[in-house]
């Protein structure tokens, strides 16, 4: 049988203890490009370093290793080729000291730079993002989107929790709002115990919370269900609700910024109410069962050829290679011959990947790749 890895899907109470810890470390510096300069593959940024010395506490200039979102928008914002960046800090970071330094020479823009401090001085730079940056940070999504699911008064559960350096991913959804899906499931066979949907054709309503701390997307709420003979999730783009990271430009001086009382509760209060409008508006098995039913057609269609089909499905998603023939071995052990084989496929793939971004990026593409198979 297939199997999920066991590095993913942490329970929400991991998922608090994780976001709490970081946000003791978190160090967020408005820095121009001036007071930023490459030493030995790694950004040091003034004052940002507490040092504590006879006349009290000093802030020293800090050391922070770049992960690959931080050299990614470094390269965004310097316009360096990302591919040669990376490769540089890989395999000759003296050369990406003087890339990084050179272009930073003949800037004059400032940049919001999020790092998190180590245990012992230091750390890691995580984002090098514009100065228009809105913070909405993953610990404050949390503890909004949990006051809101209470406020709406209806039993959820968490399927899973994902946490990334560019996403984190909350799949909440309810035992008590469940439709039968017979004409998606009457056929299949879940590929990791052989259950058969025709015995358990439910599908569960929920949806899916994802934000990013570091310029990797916005905060959004997006519909989304969970097939119970598999555990596999869907997401369903329509009616998302999202909040871009865009604010007005930081007018406090450089250095080590906090966020804004006001405009953190302000954050939360949005972040809250639109969890609310989720929890009503998408925990509704009227609103399930439509959307369900605009796929059953699709769905139907019968799949003659799976190899060519699964082959012009992959080129087009711009699956990988290893994806395609995951999807192929997927399709074949859910003997779902149809286009809705496919679409199962895709899902329950997405369940093995180690990589959570990845995951959840293959998931999103499972009805544009039943249509694909149905054309």
């Amino acid at each position: 049988m297939i199997t999920v890895p066991a590095n993913r899907n942490v329970e929400l109470d991991q998922l608090r203890r994780m976001l709490a810890d970081q946000s003791t470390r978190v160090v967020d510096v408005k820095a121009g490009a001036g007071r930023m300069r490459a030493v030995g593959g790694n950004l040091v940024l003034d004052g940002t370093e507490p040092q504590l010395g006879p006349d009290g506490v000093t802030m020293t200039a800090g050391t922070y290793t770049p992960n690959d979102v931080a050299n990614t928008g470094l390269a965004d914002k310097l316009g360096i080729p990302v591919a040669y960046l990376r490769r540089l800090a890989a395999e000759h970071p003296d050369l990406w000291d003087d890339n990084v330094n050179g272009w930073l020479e003949r800037d004059h823009r400032t940049f919001l730079v999020r790092c998190l401090r180590g245990n012992t001085g230091g750390g890691v730079a995580r984002a090098v993002l514009s100065d228009r940056y809105a913070r909405i940070d993953n610990l404050d999504v949390l503890f909004a989107a949990l006051d809101g699911i209470r406020q709406a008064g209806v039993h959820v559960r968490f399927a899973g929790c994902d946490l990334t350096d560019r996403r984190m991913y909350l799949r909440v959804y309810s035992p008590q709002v469940q439709v039968a899906a017979p004409r998606l499931l009457s056929r299949y066979r879940s590929p990791f115990d052989g259950r058969a949907g025709a015995d358990l054709p439910i599908v569960s309503a929920g949806f899916l919370i994802r934000n990013s701390e570091t310029g990797c997307g916005a905060f959004s709420i997006s519909p989304w269900v969970r097939f119970e003979v598999c555990r596999n999730g869907m997401t369903l783009r329509r009616d998302a609700l999202r909040r871009a990271h865009i604010g007005s430009r930081m007018t406090a001086d450089d250095g080590v910024v906090a966020a804004s009382e006001a405009t953190t509760r302000k954050t939360l209060e949005l972040i809250t109410s639109r969890t609310t409008d989720a929890v009503t508006a998408f925990l509704d098995a009227d609103y399930i069962a439509q959307a369900l039913r605009e796929l059953e057609a699709a769905a139907g269609t019968p799949i003659t050829d799976p190899n060519t089909t699964l082959k012009v499905v992959g080129q087009q998603l711009r699956y990988t290679e290893e994806q395609q023939q995951a999807i192929l071995a997927h399709f074949i052990a859910g003997a779902d011959l149809s286009a809705g084989g496919v679409m199962h496929a895709v899902t329950s793939v997405a369940q093995t990947l180690t990589d959570a971004d990845a995951a959840h990026e293959l998931e999103s593409t499972a009805i544009q790749a039943l249509h694909l198979a149905a054309a």
